[in-house]
């Protein structure tokens, strides 16, 4: 990066000061980092032109570890929000960048994650453009929090929305569930385990704009099953309707070790978080060729459908199991994973 040394191990309060350690800080790292005309111009805020609707989705991440197998914050943070405006049917294109660091982080982790933040920026295609920087005394916080805030102009074949589902659409995913979580539980204290499970934190954006520019419309929603997992993302829907959901078990995808490292912990991967697949309810004449598209992309090529409306059962997700019984699929009750976005 090409940064000059700071004389700084680790942050101090002064950084957060807003006098000549919080310049230095953000000259030599944020700045330079992040340069674009927009930030470039060093504004309380930053002024984007705009035609047509704009979608905004903004999001805080917390996760502990701050590194974890597959990732770590800074990558989350941005994948997380470019996700969440992509599921509203647009095109990301801006972030605001928020940090809240605890005094004695590490400079080189602090480096690490905004280095890490601009590459993964970059990769979806995304500009940091204003931002803010808080220090908390020691103690006060925990390493280092994140808010971002996405901006993106929707796609204008995009009519997302619960009240567009009928009798019948299928449900997608995008490629198999609890990656992330397991990654993180891998490497918390006390749980420990050995593991080759790395996070799925990844962004969605560019497979959701080539599906919206096939299929537009009939295409009715996409979600992220992020926190709560698969369940309570699938109860959601289904209980802003009037109809049930059907899946089958045997069409989830999931990996063998994932699967095990979840009984291990006594957990149900429906319920583990994700951050890098969505669920999509399409039409059922199209199904089909949304899954072909899906498969044969990068982001994607576990993708499945795994089962579709109904008006049996309504307001309840019913799930047909492996050994040929039904299963009501309930929402999360409580916190299962703390800290895990």
């Amino acid at each position: 990066m090409g940064r000059k040394d700071l004389g700084y191990e680790t942050i101090n309060l002064g950084h957060g000061s807003g006098g000549l350690m919080t310049r230095d800080l953000l000259d030599q790292i944020i700045f330079e980092t992040f340069s674009n005309p927009y930030l470039d111009q060093k504004h309380d805020g930053s002024i984007i032109k705009v035609d047509g609707e704009l979608a905004i989705s903004t999001d805080s991440f917390v996760v502990s570890p701050i590194f974890f197998k597959g990732g770590n914050i800074g990558e989350l943070a941005v994948n997380g929000t470019v996700n969440d405006v992509a599921m509203c049917g647009a095109d990301p294109k801006f972030l605001s960048l928020a940090f809240v660091v605890e005094e004695g982080l590490p400079m080189d982790d602090f480096v690490k994650i905004v280095e890490s933040i601009k590459k993964t920026a970059d990769t979806a295609g995304v500009q940091i453009i204003t931002g803010d920087t808080k220090v908390v005394e020691r103690g006060k916080g925990d390493k280092i929090f994140i808010n971002t805030t996405g901006f993106g102009k929707v796609h204008p074949k995009a009519h997302i929305s619960v009240n567009k589902i009928k009798p019948g659409d299928k449900i997608i995913i995008s490629g198999p569930l609890a990656q992330h979580g397991m990654a993180i539980m891998s490497q918390r204290d006390g749980l420990e385990f050995e593991s080759t499970i790395l996070s799925d934190t990844t962004n969605l954006n560019f497979l959701v704009n080539d599906l919206l520019d096939a299929f537009g419309d009939q295409i009715h929603l996409f979600r992220d099953p992020t926190r709560g997992g698969l369940a309570s993302v699938l109860s959601e829907i289904a209980n802003d309707t009037t109809m049930g959901v059907s899946i089958k078990e045997t069409e989830i995808p999931l990996d063998d070790q994932v699967a095990a490292a979840c009984e291990i912990l006594g957990l149900d991967p429906l319920f583990v978080a994700n951050e890098g697949i969505f669920v999509t309810i399409v039409a059922a004449a199209i199904a089909e060729d949304v899954l072909a598209l899906m498969k044969n992309h990068e982001k994607s090529p576990r993708a499945a459908c795994i089962g579709e409306f109904t008006n049996e059962h309504p307001k309840k997700v019913v799930m047909h199991s492996i050994i040929g019984g039904k299963r009501m699929v309930t929402p999360l009750l409580g916190e299962q994973l703390p800290r895990i976005c």
